[in-house]
């Protein structure tokens, strides 16, 4: 073996494991929240004191996207199609929230909070089995 070739083995070598760490370092998760009501929703503010209990701290080990409609119901479908887009891992979509994050998207799992009756609602299928990418508390 030539010394340049040997000397680029060995380089590459020893950049290999910063590489495999590289790999190895977590994404942080992206959580986007659909909230039909405004931003000083008291639900919002508890679910952080939960996160926080939890060990997850918004900026540190987590990314949280809002979108809040202010009570204007025929905003939801345009801020769920935000998040969708704004590749979030999870929606938490509040109350009628649901029904624009269920329309927006088949991928992304939505977490139902706070919803009322979502087998009555024809939101799910069954609370066994709600089928697709809707899960609930």
């Amino acid at each position: 073996m030539r010394r340049r070739e040997f000397i680029m083995l060995l380089g590459g070598v020893a950049a290999w494991p910063v590489a495999v760490r590289a790999q190895q370092r977590a994404k942080t998760p992206r959580v986007g929240i659909l909230n039909y009501a405004a931003a000083q929703d008291v639900r919002v503010s508890q679910f952080h004191d939960a996160l926080r209990r939890l060990g997850y701290v918004e900026g540190e080990n987590l990314a949280v996207i809002y979108r809040w409609a202010d009570g204007a119901l025929d905003r939801l479908p345009e801020l769920a199609a935000e998040l969708a887009a704004s590749k979030v891992d999870v929606i938490i979509a509040l109350g009628p929230a649901v029904w624009a994050a269920k329309r927006a998207t088949t991928t992304v799992p939505i977490v139902i909070a706070f919803s009322g009756d979502p087998v009555g609602d024809g939101v799910v299928s069954s609370f066994a089995r709600p089928g697709g990418n809707i899960t609930g508390f």
